[in-house]
Formats: structure tokens, C-alpha cells, sequence
């Protein structure tokens, strides 16, 4: 097929008059709605009208599954493939379909059937190490890799996963950061690529540079439900909940039924159609950032220094949850360190005892009287240990919660306190606790 003005494509013409349908074709498709996600709806479209015709041959019924794939119709695709041509591009996608469904044994098997026919082998290999990955087997997935040599090698498809299996492997992660660069290198509009590595600039908190690897990632076709679902949370961080909407709706679109999407647009959209004072929210977040300054911050006498650290208050916000009182009951504690506390805060427009009303009773010890030595180290680990997504991993740096026994000492009502945390996400934590025979305090 010859290369065409991609704003000018009739996208669903294309699908339906098309006489060769192969991998050439796959990729235009593909990029058209890279360039222009306009073109998602032509190809839904034109996938109607095939879905009409009765008449449909063999080879056309593996257009039309492809094309079902390509909109995420994976079941769909996989019962037209079934009834297709049984052409090497059937069986391929017949794999993609098994792979994405969770049949990897199957999916394995796909992919030796499409290599047998005459699907490019190494196209095969690579999808095989993929399944292997995904069912556990990294050891054998990267040994496929291994296998693997020639031009294929400087493939984005190849470099993507075997950074995506190195970074399985312990002590590798920097190879694995090499190779997604590598990948993108090579394919600018590689999503894999450019969600792996934009989910390790979220890990390590470089959230802007993360925010444009999703956004990157967001635009390829077809994206990872990944991508999507981490770029919209971003974008609700920063209240700006239409462009969140925009990527829960490209979800929905391909997966109308997804529950936590569901859930997640449904939110954004209550959220976002709220009317907030800007002014009023300035004053907040300053004074947020107030309130979160630590008191070592601040110059004050070695006296009130160790006063305030037997106390435990670190910040200036657990200051203002203390009366005069209380602090003077401190032992060593007197007038003299009282009067510079009070100036430090005035300075600040704060005052002792200003927000005691929000002062909250620390969490619970937990009892591990009745817990094995291993069940206690368990709570000692850290959260990040949960794989918990990307929301509800915020939720935990909000919270300063930084080991699972932190976690387990909060009640359900603790976690739906923090900003856009829901019901979805502390089915998820609770879900992972559970995996783990712990649950949340109240529980």
C-alpha cells in the first residue's frame, strides 16, 4: 500500500475496499490513529458494516478480525479468527487474541502454528517470550531473546521486551531504562516503550517527565490500558479533569464495560464539574505548604528543639494541633520557649492551639502477640512491596504511609479521607492485604 496524507485518509474505505490486508496495511491503520485518534470511529465503523455482510469470504473474515482486535474487541476477534482463512495473519492474531485474554499456553501455541505457516519467525519468538513473561516464566523468556539475533535485534518490539523482561530480573533495571530509550529511539510511537519508561520516572517521582512519557504513550495506537489509566490519574492531581475524562473515555471506548474505569470517569466527572473559588484554592494549597514545613526549618533555641522533639512534633502543622498548655506540661518546657514559638508562628499568620480541633489520635498499636516471627517481618516491609497502581500508590505518599504495617493500622474511613482515593482503590488495597492473610484495622 502506498504511503498516504494521513488527514485526508478515508480510514473506513480503506478497511472496506481494500484487496491485500497484511502487516503493511496493520501498520497504516495504526498509524492513522496515531496521527489522528479521529479515525478510531472510521474504523469502528467500518467494522459495522463488515459485521453486516454475510457474505464475507475467509480472507475477509481475517481483515475483519484483525480489525476487531485492533479496537480491543478481543473475544470477538478471537471467534472470527476462528472462522477465517486459517492464513498465517490469522493465526498470528489468533495468538494476540489468546495473549490478551490470559490463554498464554494457548497463545504459545498460536504463535508456533503462525511461525509454521509462514509469519515472520522472529515476530513469533518475540511474542512467545512475551506470554512466557506474563505467565511467570522470565527465565525462559529471556532465553528466547537470547535466541534471537540478526535485524530483529534492532527492532523497538524487541528491545521493548527484553527491557520489560530485564526489568523482572533483580539488579537490571538499568538495562532495562537503556533499552526503552533504545526502543524509543528506533519508534518514536512505541507505547510499550514509552510506558515503561514513564511508570519508572513515576516510581522514582520525576512526575513531569512522567506526565510526558503518558502522554507520548497515550497517543499511539493501540495504547496500553496502562497508560491511559496512569495519565488520567495525573491529570486529576492537577485538577485538570476533562483531559482525565478524555483518557478514561479512550478506555471506554475500547472496553466499555471496565468497572474501574468506570468508576474513575465517573469520579473525574463529579469532580470536575465542581466550581471552585481559585483564589480561596491558592490559600489552601499555601497554607498546606505551611503546615507541612518541618520546625528544624526554623531557628529556634536547643531548648525548644528538644522540647518539641520529645513530643514528637516535626512539622509546623502538628505545632498549631498543640495548645499553650501542652506545651508548657512539656518538661523543661517554659515561658521563654513559648513566647519564641509564638513568634515563629505569628511570622507565618499561625497560631498554638489554631488547629487543635483537627488533631487526630494516633493509630492503634497492632498486637503481633499471637504473630510467627515471619508474619511480623511481613508488616515491616514496604508498601511498595503491594504493587499497588498508580493512585493508589499517591494516596500511601500522602498519607506518609511507608510499610504494611503502617497500612494495617488505618480503617477504610482513614483512606477515603485522601484526595482521589475511592471505593475502587481500597478494594484494591484491601484486595492485596487479603493475598497476604492481613486486613485494614475495622475490617
Amino acid at each position: 500500500m502506498s504511503e498516504v496524507d494521513l488527514d485526508v485518509l478515508d480510514l473506513k474505505q480503506m478497511v472496506l475496499t481494500s484487496n491485500a490486508f497484511g502487516p503493511n496495511e496493520v501498520g497504516e491503520i495504526r498509524k492513522a490513529i496515531t496521527e489522528n485518534y479521529g479515525h478510531f470511529g472510521e474504523l469502528r465503523e467500518a467494522v459495522q458494516e463488515l459485521e453486516q455482510d454475510e457474505a464475507l469470504t475467509p480472507a475477509s473474515r481475517t481483515k475483519m478480525g484483525v480489525c476487531q482486535f485492533l479496537l480491543g474487541r478481543f473475544q470477538d476477534a478471537l471467534d472470527t479468527l476462528t472462522s477465517a482463512d486459517g492464513s498465517a495473519m490469522a493465526l498470528f492474531y489468533t495468538a494476540r487474541c489468546r495473549f490478551e485474554l490470559g490463554q498464554y499456553d494457548e497463545a504459545i501455541q498460536a504463535y508456533e502454528n503462525a511461525k509454521v505457516s509462514g509469519y515472520n519467525e522472529d515476530q513469533c519468538k518475540i511474542g512467545v517470550a512475551e506470554a512466557k513473561r506474563y505467565s511467570g516464566e522470565i527465565e525462559e523468556a529471556m532465553g528466547i531473546l537470547d535466541d534471537i539475533f540478526g535485524p530483529a535485534e534492532q527492532t523497538a518490539d524487541y528491545m521493548y521486551q527484553r527491557a520489560a523482561t530485564a526489568a523482572l530480573i533483580g539488579g537490571r533495571m538499568d538495562e532495562a531504562v537503556n533499552l526503552y530509550q533504545r526502543a524509543v529511539a528506533t519508534d518514536e510511537n512505541h507505547a510499550g516503550a514509552l510506558f515503561g519508561l514513564a511508570l519508572e520516572n513515576d516510581r522514582l517521582g520525576n512526575d513531569e517527565e512522567a506526565l510526558q512519557l503518558y502522554e507520548r504513550a497515550a497517543k499511539a495506537f493501540p495504547t496500553g490500558l496502562g497508560a491511559l489509566t496512569n495519565l488520567g490519574v495525573m491529570y486529576e492531581d492537577r485538577n485538570d479533569y476533562e483531559k482525565a475524562q478524555q483518557c478514561y473515555k479512550r478506555i471506554l471506548d475500547c472496553f466499555p464495560g471496565h468497572p474501574r474505569t468506570a468508576l474513575y470517569m465517573k469520579d473525574a466527572s463529579a469532580t470536575g464539574n465542581m466550581l471552585y473559588d481559585e483564589e480561596a484554592q491558592r490559600r489552601n494549597d499555601r497554607l498546606t505548604q505551611i503546615l507541612s514545613m518541618p520546625v528544624t526549618n526554623f531557628e529556634l533555641s536547643v531548648r525548644s528543639r528538644n522540647c518539641l522533639q520529645k513530643m514528637g512534633i516535626e512539622t509546623i502543622g502538628e505545632l498549631t494541633r498543640h495548645s499553650e498548655q501542652e506545651l508548657l506540661g512539656s518538661k523543661n518546657f517554659g515561658e521563654t520557649s513559648l513566647v519564641e514559638i509564638r513568634e515563629m508562628l505569628q511570622q507565618k499568620g499561625l497560631s498554638l492551639g489554631q488547629f487543635a480541633g483537627e488533631k487526630k489520635a494516633n493509630d492503634p498499636p497492632i498486637d503481633t502477640s499471637h504473630m510467627s516471627a515471619d508474619e511480623q517481618a511481613l508488616l515491616e516491609r514496604p508498601i511498595a512491596d503491594l504493587n499497588l497502581s498508580v493512585r493508589a500508590r499517591k494516596c500511601m505518599t500522602r498519607l506518609q504511609i511507608n510499610s504494611i504495617g503502617e497500612l494495617i493500622r488505618k480503617t477504610g474511613d482513614d483512606m477515603l479521607e485522601c484526595k482521589n482515593f475511592g471505593v475502587t482503590s481500597l478494594n484494591e488495597v484491601r484486595e492485596k492485604l487479603a493475598d497476604l492473610g492481613l486486613k485494614m484495622r475495622g475490617d
